[in-house]
């Protein structure tokens, strides 16, 4: 198997940890280079449900390394509750789960700091989980953050924590003064910390390149999706950090010539959670229909998700900016009982049909999708694990989107079991 970058094609919610958990087979390591705690991966293998956010899918795997890279926001809380999770679950981490040393950790602040945020913001918040990543990277670009290495130095700890306080008590200052004074012992709390992650921390760039050079297989795995990029998504409504393929360099430590395949997960519908442009979004029956049948709700927060047709002018743009090679397309099963579906392959905007993504704001507020009707199969699909027995119009949407996208489609879900799934 060649070295793998797996990263969402869309607004994330597309299905990457079950793809992630499939592909997982086939490789010697799993590590992730992105994001944090904002996002979530669901995986159900027979009855049980397993959730994760900050740990790699790959851990369900038995005889996998999985490695969080410096490009990770870490929230140590989180981590060991899913640490103690995947335990009542008899799933042991022990000598095979790495975390970065460089790594920037969510501080209590942070998260206070972003809900504050948003709320002054109004009807122009962003809609963020209030985990703290956008804060956590923001220090991290602007030279104040606190890395998980700072834990070992207990003096340069407390003067970068007392200095990041000091520069955001122009907003925390709001809080009432017992609600401040316990913020500040929650974040001197962290310290004990060092004693349990330091059986962790790794130099995870030496780990992968010298892995690597030894012949082993690396799955990236990515966080969110395309169109949250801070870069390349529908800015400003987008998450602070790199969602696209290029982000496994700098989130691992690792060099291009080392990446041989990305892999686009690409949801049959499309969906979006937070404010921010959603073109194709469905606010009718249809739409309620997507979410009901899709359960669409999100993994960290448990919000609702806004649902509406695939847009192919988003997928385009994902493909070119990631360099996706192949296809795993989710929740095909999920479009069973429509008559018609509908694929967006432009945008109008006061007359003129655009194909291509637009940069400005104002045009993804005031645009109207540009739809191409397809025939629907109203045939059962889930469960199916063999492409002959898919439903011959189903076929003809896999090939419509094969075709439009000049990608090849190579896994599809056909629900949300691991064994649920056609290899085509």
């Amino acid at each position: 198997m060649p070295n793998r970058v797996l990263i969402g094609a869309q607004w994330g919610d597309e299905g990457k940890g079950k793809i992630v958990d499939i592909l997982a087979e086939e490789a010697d390591m799993v590590a992730r280079f992105q994001g944090g705690a904002n996002a979530g991966h669901t995986v159900i293998l027979g009855e049980e449900k397993f959730i994760l956010h900050l740990i790699p899918s790959g851990i369900l795997h038995p005889d996998k390394i999985c490695l969080i890279g410096n490009g990770v926001a870490f929230d140590l809380e989180q981590f060991f509750r899913e640490i103690e999770e995947l335990g009542k679950k008899d799933i042991s981490v022990q000598d095979r789960l790495f975390v970065s040393d460089f790594c920037h950790l969510v501080m209590p602040y942070h998260k206070v700091y972003e809900k504050m945020e948003e709320e002054l913001k109004g009807e122009k918040k962003i809609g963020t989980t209030g985990r703290g990543i956008g804060p956590c990277y923001t220090d991290k670009i602007s030279r104040q953050g606190i890395r998980a290495k700072d834990l070992f130095n207990e003096k340069y700890f407390l003067e970068k924590l007392e200095w990041n306080l000091k520069i955001k008590g122009f907003l925390l200052q709001r809080l009432p003064e017992s609600e401040y004074n316990l913020l500040v012992q929650s974040c001197k709390q962290i310290l004990k910390y060092k004693e349990r992650i330091a059986p962790y921390l790794s130099n995870i760039s030496m780990y992968l390149n010298d892995a690597i050079k030894a012949g082993q297989n690396i799955l990236f795995e990515g966080n969110q999706g395309t169109m949250l990029d801070v870069d390349f998504g529908t800015y400003p409504f987008v998450t602070p950090t790199s969602t696209t393929a290029g982000g496994v360099c700098p989130g691992l430590g690792i060099g291009p010539t080392y990446i041989d395949e990305v892999i686009g997960v690409v949801k049959a519908y499309t969906t979006r959670v937070g404010g921010g442009p959603f073109p194709t979004e469905l606010k009718d029956q249809t739409g309620e229909t997507l979410k009901r049948r899709g359960g669409e709700f999100g993994a960290t927060t448990g919000r609702p998700r806004r649902c509406g047709w695939l847009d192919f002018v988003i997928l385009k743009h994902s493909i070119r900016v990631n360099g996706i090679s192949k296809i795993a397309l989710t929740k095909l099963d999920v479009l069973d009982e429509f008559d018609k579906i509908y694929a967006c392959v432009g945008y109008n905007y006061k007359g003129e049909v655009l194909n291509e993504f637009p940069a400005e704001p104002d045009i993804w507020e005031n645009c109207t999708p540009e739809y191409e009707e397809i025939e629907g199969w109203k045939e059962n699909t889930q469960g199916l694990t063999d492409y002959k027995k898919l439903p011959d119009k189903a076929k003809a949407y896999l090939d419509y989107i094969e075709e439009t996208l000049e990608v090849p489609i190579f896994i599809v879900s056909t629900g949300s079991k691991r064994e649920e799934t056609i290899f085509v």
